[in-house]
């Protein structure tokens, strides 16, 4: 049976957002929606992300200060959900220990010296690029932070395809992994860049070309991290569909920080 769409957006808004939406359904088919609706919930966490930066730039902040805030929002608006999984899955891959092994690593509270690292370098890769994006113009900032946070939640879509295995039995790694056919996943794919070439030529012609490009990294950084992974752990967990998110955010970010 084949969930009503709002069972998918509640799905979505209620396992990658803290936005007060009741999961009211919590099965394989409300899964499947709720992974092909993810992107939308990046719209949503991208827009509030780029309104708290452009209420700071409008009160006279700098461009630095407000890529801060602009980073901060969705780690707040997510309870740091996708960080977290960076941090461990980052610790799982750099421990160098057996799958199993690396898959505790991943469980434990505490985060070690790779997740450190990993946090670090992708927050100040983030908040380097949209203080660029914000130095060129505000407009620019703000497209950059939706279309940013799309492009994540996009690889989340992407890596709950079918065929991708999930690594334990249980979590909710084990939840979305293979519930999206790849025919969906390719036409999201699709959506989501036509969305973000949308967003882009409001700019100009150039900015459309880099948006574009912009989703097309973030997703081939993110599908590369998401076969490591696999390899490596045997399959996906939640912590690696954050890991992919932040991975996809920053490069991303960093493509539409560039003027080339």
């Amino acid at each position: 049976m084949t969930p009503p769409p709002l069972d998918g957006l509640r799905f979505a808004f209620g396992t990658l957002s803290v936005l007060p939406v009741k999961v009211t359904r919590w099965d394989r088919e409300a899964a499947r929606g709720g992974m092909l609706c993810a992107p939308v919930v990046g719209v949503a966490l991208g827009c509030l992300s780029a309104a708290v930066g452009l209420l700071l730039l409008f009160l006279g902040a700098s461009a630095p200060l407000a890529a801060v805030a602009t980073v901060a929002a969705p780690a707040v608006l997510t309870r740091g959900l996708h960080l977290d999984g960076l941090a461990d899955t980052a610790d799982g891959l750099g421990s160098g220990k057996p799958a199993e092994d690396a898959l505790r690593i991943m469980k434990q509270s505490d985060i070690g010296p790779f997740g450190v690292i990993a946090l670090v370098l992708v927050l100040l890769a983030q908040v380097a690029a949209l203080s660029q994006s914000y130095a060129d113009s505000w407009a620019r900032g703000a497209t950059a932070a939706v279309v940013s946070a799309t492009a994540a939640r996009l690889a989340l879509t992407l890596a709950a395809r079918t065929g991708v295995p999930p690594a334990r039995p249980e979590g909710l790694g084990a939840a979305v992994a293979g519930v999206v056919p790849v025919r969906g996943a390719v036409l999201t794919a699709a959506a989501v860049t036509l969305g973000a070439a949308g967003a882009g030529a409001l700019l100009g012609s150039y900015d459309m070309v880099r948006a574009v490009l912009a989703v097309a990294a973030a997703v081939g950084v993110a599908e590369l991290l998401l076969r490591h992974c696999t390899r490596r752990f045997g399959g996906v967990t939640g912590d690696v569909f954050g890991g992919l998110a932040e991975t996809a955010a920053t490069t991303a970010l960093v493509v539409l920080s560039m003027n080339f």
